[in-house]
């Protein structure tokens, strides 16, 4: 637990983001596996506040139902219209009142579109704002390129921020200052509530700015101060989709160097993209051109791409994975998967199993050692130890209304082009003759031909396709047969 546990978090989100140009609410847009306001809560909920607010307005509905599908603490206050910032954090705390929390301690407040920011640079801020006894701290950053941003002005004898100066009313020397307002701000929970009631809307937009507060706490006698972020792309907010592409690049980056740094592969950075949900295990190899998504976990030695996206799938230890597709599966240890498979949800593969080139699983658990080499589908199966699948086989799981089962037994050999029809068991040690067709049951130690008698129509060729390639080419080989010039 944060040891300086703010009373409440407020995560403005109740914003239209008209700008994403989008149907979707602009901070349900998504980065590296999670929204832009999930992102800002998982780092809100870093430092344990006592409370989690996120103010909603546009599609609020939509927004709500995605709050509590990913964090069911989280509570919600509407900003029925947009009156401004400080309008929105007013809603946020008449919430709390309304619901009977009386707040004493710190309040923090944030955007819920800047993904990039941690939890350990709210930490800073809300120790900065302890240890400084400040009414309010201002997270700041400095930029390379300050236009546009709100300039902090600061105190030259004490540090403290005197102003924030918006860039069109800014002059020429505080337009030289680099250092900007993130938006972002710790605040006495008492002394906030107190300057809500004090926002006028005698501005240009009619609206209520949190931003006043900062003037009405400085004029009453209180201390303003700042933390600054070490890295000033964290405060960076999202209002177009080329802005989250930048993010998401950025964030990918800091992933990766996390991965790199505990000790895993990653050949090429440039075009590997992982979730910030991937877990890995040291001496993980990642080759060009992978994805790795959701809940994905790689094991120690597990060797993954190039070019392939896994979603929500475990790799054991040095398994292999390449030119993969796979979405909730399982990959037992030394495994090996691809080039060109697919592995569907439910697809369990045991140790040292194989599935080859162009075999689609679904549903199916692969016993230890047992190989699909290529070209089959395998859907709704249970398949033993060390057996093998011939080439181009079929598991005919779905009869156009339900899906059967098929069961296959240890150390089995199935032939090539078998069409396996659900339901059916294949017993242990039994053996499929190539080109069958298995509707019934096999016996253990069996072994079953399900395909017609061939017959040879001599001469057919000759009758039927006189003068043709193919008939002057068995006519010149019957020749040679008999001898005959």
């Amino acid at each position: 637990m944060s040891a300086n546990r703010p009373a409440a978090v407020v995560v403005l989100a109740a914003g239209e983001g008209t700008r994403m140009k989008s149907a979707t609410p602009k901070v349900l847009h998504t980065l590296c596996g999670r929204s832009l306001v999930g992102h800002v809560v998982a780092a809100s909920r870093e430092l344990s506040p006592e409370h989690l607010v996120v103010v909603v307005g546009h599609a609020r509905e939509q927004v709500s139902a995605h709050l509590a599908e990913i964090d069911a603490e989280v509570r919600t206050a509407v900003q029925h219209e947009q009156n401004g910032t400080g309008h929105a954090v007013r809603m946020g705390l008449e919430e709390l009142s309304d619901s009977g929390v009386a707040l004493d301690g710190t309040v923090i407040v944030v955007c819920g579109d800047t993904p990039l920011l941690t939890g350990e640079t709210l930490e800073r801020l809300a120790a900065a704002h302890s240890a400084d006894g400040n009414a309010v701290t201002v997270l700041t950053a400095e930029v390379p390129d300050a236009t546009g941003y709100g300039r902090i002005v600061r105190d030259g004898a004490t540090g403290a921020v005197t102003a924030i100066v918006e860039h069109k009313d800014a002059t020429d020397a505080q337009r030289a200052i680099r250092e900007i307002n993130s938006g972002v701000f710790a605040f006495d929970s008492q002394l906030l509530t107190d300057a809500l009631g004090k926002v006028r809307t005698d501005n240009s937009q009619g609206e209520e700015y949190l931003t006043d507060v900062l003037g009405i706490l400085r004029e009453a006698g209180h201390r303003v101060g700042a933390s600054v972020a070490a890295d000033h792309r964290e405060i960076v907010g999202i209002n177009n989709r080329v802005q989250l592409a930048e993010a998401r690049r950025l964030l990918n980056d800091r992933l990766l160097e996390r991965a790199m740094l505990s000790g895993v592969t990653v050949v090429d950075p440039a075009t590997t993209w992982i979730d910030v949900t991937v877990t890995f295990e040291p001496d993980a190899l990642v080759h060009p051109g992978t994805q790795l998504l959701g809940a994905t976990h790689l094991a120690a030695q597990a060797e993954v791409g190039p070019h392939s996206r896994l979603t929500d799938t475990t790799v054991g230890r040095g398994a292999v994975a390449a030119l993969t597709v796979a979405e909730g599966a399982e990959i037992g240890a030394g495994a090996s998967v691809g080039p060109y498979a697919y592995l569907r949800p439910g697809t369990r593969l045991g140790a040292k199993a194989k599935a080859g080139t162009y075999v689609e699983m679904k549903n199916a658990t692969i016993g230890e050692g047992t190989k699909v080499p290529h070209l089959s589908y395998v859907g709704d199966a249970t398949i033993g130890e060390y057996t093998n699948i011939g080439a181009a086989s079929v598991f005919v799981n779905y009869d156009g209304v339900n899906k059967h089962h098929t069961t296959i037994g240890s150390h089995c050999r199935t032939g090539a082009d078998n069409m396996l029809v659900a339901p059916v068991t294949i017993g242990d040690g039994a053996y499929t003759a190539a080109g069958s067709v298995i509707t019934k049951d096999v016996p253990p130690g069996s072994l079953a031909v399900a395909r017609g008698q061939q017959r040879n129509i001599e001469g057919w060729v000759a009758r039927k396709r006189p003068g043709s390639a193919a008939a002057q080419a068995a006519e010149a080989a019957r020749r040679e047969d008999d001898g005959q010039p």
